[in-house]
């Protein structure tokens, strides 16, 4: 009987060398000899399964995504909100070597991404994605009581998505301010999460 071979798996495998190939060398280091190498494959077993490069960084691209929503959803979402927005920024941070090698290929497709559409289309899925989650994580919340927010939830969502994008690159180049950052975190959670105050007497408007 001939050999089954699963095309989708052999294609996600060499996606996965490609995602490796990026965090140790960068994007310019992307070649179908490079990713060969790194898949055990010959140069033309990759071209089998890609018609191009583009398709090739593209599925890595999604197999990137996936991997970072299956660590979101990952996340143990009991506790306090305020307990489970900061587990869920941390989870996406490079405090690791495995997150820091993920991190590395994040910032070089949003690099990419400036002058390619396709791969800025891919991202703002993503991040469409991980906000809708957040949103109606956060919409729950207020509704039964348990998420007090200054504002729309939707802003809240993005604001900790671009707080966990910030944070990350900052930690890309400067791991060792990871302490320092962490606390920054804190204080950025504790402004999005607390209501605002109500006026107190003797309050008086500004005038200019």
């Amino acid at each position: 009987m001939p050999k089954v071979v699963d095309r989708d798996a052999q294609r996600r495998a060499i996606g996965a060398a490609l995602l490796t190939v990026v965090a140790e060398h960068g994007l310019e280091e992307v070649s179908v000899r490079t990713v060969a190498a790194r898949a055990g494959r010959s140069p033309g077993a990759v071209q089998k399964y890609f018609r191009s490069k583009e398709e090739m960084l593209l599925l890595a691209l999604d197999i990137a995504g996936e991997k970072a929503e299956q660590r979101l959803r990952a996340v143990d979402r009991s506790g306090t909100p305020r307990q489970v927005l900061h587990r869920l920024v941390v989870a996406t941070l490079p405090l690791d070597p495995e997150r820091r090698a993920e991190a590395i290929v994040w910032a070089a497709f949003a690099a990419m991404a400036v002058r390619h559409p396709p791969f800025a289309e891919v991202l703002r899925e993503i991040d469409r994605a991980v906000s809708a989650d957040l949103v109606r994580w956060l919409e729950a919340g207020r509704a039964d009581g348990t998420v007090a927010l200054r504002g729309d939830p939707r802003r809240t969502a993005d604001a900790v998505v671009a707080l966990s994008d910030g944070i990350a690159a900052r930690l890309i180049y400067h791991p060792e301010a990871a302490d320092e950052l962490l606390a920054a975190l804190d204080t950025a959670l504790d402004a999005l999460l607390s209501p605002p105050k109500p006026p107190q007497p003797g309050d008086t408007a500004q005038t200019t």
